[in-house]
């Protein structure tokens, strides 16, 4: 296995109306021509803990929906080499998907970096992803949550374009 600069657990989590939640992050906060990106809620994994433990972790910082690990189903990954300013090497990001009925998104734990970057939220339809013209990550998000509505089941977490 290769020695990771950073390691991400996201989550697709997605409401009863087959809505995707993304959140909207500023590139560079305080500058508001460098523009935004839509990521899946989710961070960092720390020393010690499993992708699943942080994925669930991260839903209840950045969005206060607490669950546990075995609620989360893996089903993508993403990896490659990105120089991000603060870190530089090579990155990986696992996905789990996570369904709920209804959630409204409460942001009172994000850490004070996250605040700085967080610029709100929305749900997202396969057909709204699509078409928009934003930037959103991971790639292939849409077809990925298409297979993951219809019930698809993988042999293994499908394997994504790097966006770096």
């Amino acid at each position: 296995m290769p020695e990771y600069a950073r390691r991400s657990a996201r989550v697709l989590l997605v409401d009863g109306g087959e809505r995707l939640l993304l959140l909207r992050t500023l590139v560079r906060p305080g500058e508001p021509s460098a523009g935004h990106v839509w990521l899946t809620p989710g961070g960092g994994v720390e020393d010690g803990e499993s992708a699943p433990r942080a994925a669930a972790r991260e839903l209840r910082e950045e969005v206060g929906l607490t669950v546990t690990a075995d609620d989360l189903t893996w089903v993508a990954s993403t990896s490659g080499h990105a120089d991000l300013g603060w870190i530089e090497g090579f990155f990986r990001d696992d996905f789990f998907v996570h369904r709920v009925h209804l959630h409204t998104v409460d942001t009172a734990g994000l850490e004070e970096v996250e605040r700085l970057h967080h610029a709100g939220h929305r749900w997202w339809s396969v057909e709204e992803l699509r078409a928009t013209d934003d930037v959103v990550y991971p790639l292939d998000l849409a077809e990925l949550l298409t297979d993951v509505l219809a019930g698809r089941v993988f042999d293994a977490p499908v394997v994504l374009p790097w966006h770096h």
